[in-house]
């Protein structure tokens, strides 16, 4: 069965304010609510970045049955790993079976400013994640755990809180790297909506079915999930506008690599025609063109959806997606 979620728009807006849109998502019949990971946000100018591990606390408290997660969390430069595996073992124990750790390799926006470390390469990020997975699922053993990695070390390190349950990690990947190591050592796949049709279906899914065969495990093992950049709204126009506070998600890789500041980041994606701000973007007043419009993901094995809206009035999008859009995708998809 499909399943259909929220995106916390962390950047966007207050913590407060967030939680009561995420109350409404899971009152309104979404099934999970997932919250990004940053210190700092894409846009200076209106832009929110709460603590993650601290809100979800208090959407569990919140909540009584919505799936909920981060999308993603970096466990590998502002967090030891060990602090990662202690937080979400917690998270984990007091909300079972409800709890998702999204990880992925990062960027220097998040990573720079409060560490003051140098950016690694790609290839020393990806060694980091594959670490830090590692002892994350070490330290959930419930065994004293010393380890000697490259980059990380513990010494009889033992968490003493655990959930019943072990709580499922969902590797982020935007490369073929990444994505393998997701099918080989993840319980879930995160990627992104808006980039070329190609890019899953040539790149993305035949490495993370690399990943999986290698480890020997089913097709059916992993969930696979995408979060779809969707502007709903009654006028189109506004639709389209609406897009330009999240204009960074346009950029390109060279565009931002180097961009530690959110001053930055907001003046470069200001600088984008407005047809090109929108381009990761579903922009429709239309909610079947909604369902057409996912259709190629759902086919090509993506069977978690999480809704990512830039509209202001985020109570207004979720009432119109609720009652408009999320049944008309329970039908077309059961």
């Amino acid at each position: 069965m499909l399943r259909v979620g929220y995106k916390a728009s962390a950047e966007q807006f207050a913590p407060a304010d967030l939680l009561r849109f995420a109350v409404q998502a899971e009152r309104g019949g979404l099934d999970s609510v997932f919250i990004s990971d940053h210190f700092q946000p894409f846009r200076h100018t209106g832009g929110h970045a709460p603590f993650s591990m601290a809100w979800l606390g208090a959407l569990g408290a919140c909540t009584e049955r919505v799936v909920m997660g981060t999308s993603a969390l970096t466990p590998t430069l502002r967090y030891h790993p060990s602090v990662v595996a202690h937080a979400f073992a917690t998270l984990g124990a007091m909300f079972p079976g409800r709890v998702v750790l999204g990880v992925g390799t990062g960027e220097s926006l998040n990573e720079v400013a409060p560490t003051g470390i140098e950016w690694p390469a790609p290839g020393e990020r990806t060694a980091r994640l594959r670490e830090a997975v590692d002892l994350i699922h070490r330290l959930w053993s419930g065994e004293r755990v010393s380890y000697a990695g490259q980059h990380y070390r513990t010494v009889d390190a033992m968490l003493y809180d655990l959930p019943a349950q072990p709580v499922p990690i969902y590797i982020a990947a935007a490369g073929p790297v990444v994505a393998r190591m997701a099918g080989a050592r993840g319980e879930g796949f995160i990627c992104t909506s808006g980039k070329p049709p190609e890019l899953y279906r040539q790149t993305l899914l035949p490495a993370l079915a690399q990943g999986l065969e290698s480890a020997g495990r089913a097709p059916q093992s992993i969930d696979r999930m995408i979060e779809v950049k969707l502007s709903f709204h009654r006028d189109r126009e506004q639709a389209l506008h609406h897009t330009r506070f999240w204009g960074a998600l346009a950029l390109g890789k060279e565009e931002k690599l180097d961009v530690q500041d959110a001053r930055e980041m907001e003046r470069r994606a200001d600088a984008l025609p407005i047809e090109r701000a929108a381009s990761r973007f579903i922009v429709t007043n239309d909610p079947d063109e909604v369902v057409e419009r996912v259709r190629p993901y759902v086919e090509l094995g993506f069977g978690h959806l999480v809704f990512h809206s830039p509209q202001p009035d985020q109570a207004r999008f979720l009432e119109d997606f609720c009652a408009q859009v999320l049944p008309r995708l329970r039908r077309r998809f059961p």
